[in-house]
């Protein structure tokens, strides 16, 4: 089989290169997804007690890549959720998640914007000052999960008649020739010709991607990798900030080490769920529009860049995900007033935590057994820091889950187009690159590309605005 761009990976990325291209051009596209299609795509797991390990993992494989089960936020401010500002530009990128924007309205997402009520988000951002952490103000758009559901449904509906897509079907090789690519091996030795190729795996196809590149001499280097875990309490304890930001982002410079500690993904009146990365179970969170819980959720996560002659940061991640998997035999589950007094949580003490866990099946153990050192010091310097702005936060009840990793960590050397550098006509877009670590500069991504694909394939010219 023979296309003018193969794309791999449906999620964000690859769905808004694949949008994109169809809507200015008649070029013939495929895309390449190794996991389910979206009305295919269900967690066994949910409401049992245990992650069944399923292989791709159906809550970040499939049609609209991990972002299907997330809870949908999409970060409107240039500065959160990626890199790309460093090779587009701010004005350029504000411009792109504008229309980024505008597409998920189009098909679905609801208008309501966090992060407008300036007078509050500047009391707010004093009070975290005073607390000794800096609070990042960004517009942010909340689907829920149910409605980035439909929204990846109705972007289905809309795209699946334009574009050949190929579920359950797993990249093996990039090919190339004379330093310009020419097509995919499937792991069934199925060979697909094509004039460009993006790769988009996503998150859970970060580790492929970084062998992939190793494998054509491209050059990476490493992002910082985030290790940490996910805490939940009643909800009523944040939601002065959340009500108003939603999302809420601190960032916090420990005082012991000096590292850098972040909230990330926090969901208000959400539920924590696992993920399952080929041979390791690590956690998350998500929240929905209208279904509520009682908690909130976030993760805490210590951002660590390592130097020479250190060169595998995913790895490092997943050895300390497959400890508490170890240990935990997948999840483990403590109250914070355990970990504090140096004892493991017992059933009977999880039990009796007024916080009651909304993910079953968790181990209830002792994560000073797994977190080095340096990363709980950070971690509890920033649940004290945290509970100055919101007293309850380091209550004794409050729940830690453990670990949660991100694996975007390897950087692939691209041009300002994302295009590889050395090779021609190869692409790649998304968090599993380690140029976005959120759906909308992910999407964006996969604008950047089609784009430029259009440009050369001269079907139309974007204009770019200079920058200040």
């Amino acid at each position: 089989m023979s296309y003018d761009v193969i794309i791999v990976g449906a999620g964000p990325a690859g769905i808004f290169a694949a949008l994109e291209l169809t809507k200015h051009s008649n070029l013939k596209v495929a895309i390449l997804e190794r996991g389910k299609g979206i009305e295919e795509r269900e967690c066994p797991a949910k409401g049992s007690f245990k992650c069944l390990r399923c292989k791709p993992c159906n809550i970040l494989s499939g049609w609209g890549g991990a972002g299907a089960f997330s809870d949908g936020k999409l970060t409107l401010s240039p500065e959160v959720g990626g890199w790309l500002s460093q090779l587009l530009g701010k004005r350029t990128l504000a411009n792109l998640i504008s229309y980024v924007d505008n597409v998920y309205l189009k098909f679905g997402a609801p208008s309501k914007v966090y992060g407008t009520e300036l007078d509050k988000i500047e009391a707010l951002s004093r009070e975290a000052t005073l607390a000794g952490m800096h609070l990042v103000p960004m517009r942010l758009r909340h689907m829920g999960t149910e409605r980035a559901r439909q929204v990846l449904k109705n972007i289905w509906y809309h795209i699946k008649d334009k574009v050949d897509v190929f579920f359950g079907k797993e990249v093996k090789d990039v090919l190339v020739k004379d330093n310009r690519v020419v097509g995919v091996k499937t792991t069934n030795d199925e060979v697909l010709k094509s004039k460009y190729v993006i790769l988009a795996p996503g998150r859970a196809g970060a580790t492929w991607l970084e062998s992939t590149m190793k494998k054509l001499g491209v050059k990476t280097w490493s992002n910082p990798v985030d290790i940490g875990v996910r805490i939940e309490f009643p909800a009523p304890i944040f939601e002065r900030f959340t009500s108003v930001l939603y999302d809420v982002k601190l960032i916090y410079y420990s005082k012991t080490f000096d590292d850098v500690v972040r909230t990330f993904c926090v969901n208000p009146y959400g539920e924590v769920i696992t993920e399952f990365y080929e041979d390791i179970v690590t956690v998350n969170g998500q929240s929905y529009l209208n279904q509520k819980t009682e908690n909130t959720n976030m993760a805490i996560l210590v951002s660590t860049r390592f130097t020479e002659p250190f060169h595998d940061p995913i790895g490092y991640g997943r050895y300390i995900a497959r400890l508490a998997n170890i240990l935990g035999d997948g999840i483990i589950i403590q109250r914070y007033g355990d970990l504090i007094r140096g004892r493991r949580s017992t059933p009977e003490r999880i039990a009796r935590a007024i916080t009651k866990p909304t993910l079953k099946g968790a181990t209830p153990g002792d994560l000073s057994f797994v977190l080095p050192y340096r990363v709980l010091t950070d971690i509890l310097e920033m649940i004290r820091a945290l509970d100055k702005l919101a007293p309850g936060i380091a209550s004794e009840h409050t729940l830690i889950y453990g670990v949660e990793v991100k694996f975007y960590s390897v950087r692939v050397d691209v041009d300002e187009n994302l295009m590889v550098k050395g090779i021609r006509d190869l692409y790649v877009a998304g968090d599993g690159a380690g140029l976005t670590r959120g759906l909308i500069q992910a999407s964006v991504s996969g604008i950047v590309v089609a784009r430029n694909i259009l440009k050369t394939e001269k079907y139309v010219e974007f204009a770019k605005e200079p920058e200040e």
